[in-house]
């Protein structure tokens, strides 16, 4: 039973209570309770619980564990998706109509029926309202004005899409994992609807989903509460209820974990990796993931818009202390756009620690004597970690850095309005397709500060016309290799001459109590899936 109770989500049964107060507490006198499951995550850059807005890591995986879409990524062989809420479909020859079954006798978890109506409304709502997520969508040709009439129930059990070029087929399936296309339910929405908001107000941090958990509580920089959707029509989850704590410091999440006060530790570093290595009561797991990390450089800034100082800046990391210090295990050095595993990836690392080479670069730019910036760094590692890096690294060729802290809210929102110097994060992949990150890394449609579309390249106001048309054009090369080759070439010359210095790609790891079964890690950030895992 939900309530809202001052703007959050109110829990009312005593055992889920119990549970949080367990789990919240600094010292817990007992172990986790045999049917919940407790992880330690930074999870300070949810900003809301609505999948037609939320574009974070965190609020992703939450996300990928409480929703689900017409399609979703097969874990094990990231070419394929597999059945969601639709049994099947079908694309027309011209490769323009998708139509979709929808399985028969489903319930979201308010025991509201799924129908091809929540389908077609899920489009239409993440159309209309517009928030970051919404081009995925929108780039098939999707606009405010036609898309009831281009995402439509035929029937109750029929969906119809319709695209508006002849795109790959992966592409679009792909895109329809991705969490803005999460199916949402419809009645339950119209309910709480507000000067046409969709419901947007009301699901910021209430629910509206048919995943095989639920979300029960969020307190924002302290707790999520998923609960067992016993609605969800696939395969139930093992455990009753999985609790996120928010906890930022490595140190913290292995004391917990040691204590038996967690069952997970998310964000642990590399010395504390190793410091549980030979504890034979904790195992870990390990994932590459779709996400790297980089730092980007605002071309409104007029040094950082020099090539030559995007150019030396790159020649300014120490990525081989990174690689062997900051990273180690959690992990590898990788400079380019697209992630391994993924159509196209370019494995080519060719910068390095070179300051003579940014001394050189930098004098040709006028700035012989260095310039001073800042970066701003959601204060979590390894990012803390790297910035700190940098900044020794930076002088060394006059460049003064200033770090200013702040959390994921903090950071992100500065970020996406374009008043950074220098911003350092993660992207993690959409949808697992390689113009997801084309998209954002090599494609500026409008540099307005008013742009509709707002990838990375305009957040850091790269008006690349050039790059964004043959961005576009790799998306229609329906030929894998060619379209691979496509990609390869887009990643040269980001890596040569963008504003993206990336540093590397994650390996996701998770630190789990031995009496944890099933905990696996996924190759995106919607796909560490909690449903199969158990506690003996």
């Amino acid at each position: 039973m939900i309530h809202a109770f001052k703007g959050r989500i109110r829990l009312l049964t005593t055992g889920v209570a119990l549970a949080v107060m367990m789990a919240a507490a600094p010292q817990a006198l007992a172990a986790t309770p045999k049917d919940t499951l407790v992880l330690a995550w930074a999870i300070d850059d949810i900003i809301t619980l609505d999948p037609g807005e939320a574009f974070e890591i965190s609020a992703g995986e939450i996300m990928g564990n409480a929703y689900d879409n017409l399609v979703n990524l097969d874990i094990n062989d990231t070419s394929k998706v597999t059945p969601g809420v639709a049994a099947s479909w079908t694309v027309s020859d011209d490769a323009l109509t998708y139509t979709f079954k929808i399985k028969p006798d489903l319930k979201f978890a308010s025991g509201n029926p799924i129908t091809a109506a929540d389908v077609a409304y899920t489009f239409e709502r993440a159309v209309k309202l517009d928030k970051s997520p919404a081009f995925i969508l929108t780039q098939f040709g999707l606009t405010k004005d036609n898309v009831t009439e281009k995402a439509k129930a035929t029937d109750d059990s029929t969906f119809v899409l319709t695209v508006d070029k002849a795109y790959a087929p992966s592409f679009v399936l792909n895109c329809l994992t991705a969490n803005v296309a999460s199916i949402v339910d419809k009645a339950l929405l119209e309910e709480h609807v507000a000067d046409g908001d969709f419901g947007n107000g009301w699901l910021k941090t209430n629910y509206a989903g048919s995943g095989p958990f639920k979300m029960m509580q969020w307190r924002a920089n302290e707790i999520l509460v998923l609960e067992r959707n016993d609605n969800y029509y696939g395969e139930k989850a093992k455990v009753k209820r999985a609790i996120y704590r928010h906890m930022k410091e490595s140190s913290g999440q292995r004391l917990a974990l040691e204590a038996g006060d967690i069952d997970v530790a998310r964000n642990l570093e590399p010395g504390d990796l190793d410091a549980i290595a030979k504890n034979k009561e904790i195992i870990t797991d390990a994932a590459p993931k779709g996400t790297v990390y980089y730092f980007s450089l605002n071309q409104k800034n007029a040094n950082l818009a020099k090539p030559e100082v995007r150019e030396a800046l790159k020649y300014l990391v120490d990525y081989d202390a990174i690689g062997a210090t900051l990273i180690k295990g959690i992990g590898e050095i990788h400079q380019t756009f697209l992630p391994k595993g993924m159509l196209g990836s370019l494995d080519d690392n060719p910068y390095k620690l070179d300051v003579a080479k940014a001394k050189e670069l930098l004098a040709k730019a006028g700035l012989a004597d260095g310039f001073d910036v800042t970066m701003d760094v959601r204060n979590t590692q390894p990012v803390t970690g790297i910035a700190e890096s940098v900044q020794q690294t930076f002088a060394q060729a006059g460049v003064k850095l200033s770090i200013i802290p702040g959390d994921g809210k903090q950071t992100l929102t500065k970020y996406r309005a374009r008043n950074h110097d220098i911003y350092i994060g993660q992207w993690g992949t959409d949808y697992w397709d390689p113009h997801s990150n084309a998209d954002t890394f090599a494609a500026n449609p409008n540099n307005a500060d008013d742009a509709a579309a707002k990838p990375l390249s305009w957040r850091n106001a790269w008006d690349i016309p050039e790059l964004t048309k043959e961005t576009a054009a790799a998306l229609l090369e329906r030929d894998a290799a060619k379209r691979g080759a496509m990609y390869e070439d887009l990643q040269k010359k980001v890596l040569e001459t963008g504003p993206f210095v990336i540093v590397f790609q994650q390996t996701e790891v998770a630190a789990v109590r031995a009496e944890v079964k099933g905990y696996k890690l996924g190759p995106s950030f919607d796909t560490n899936l909690l449903s199969p895992v158990s506690k003996e």
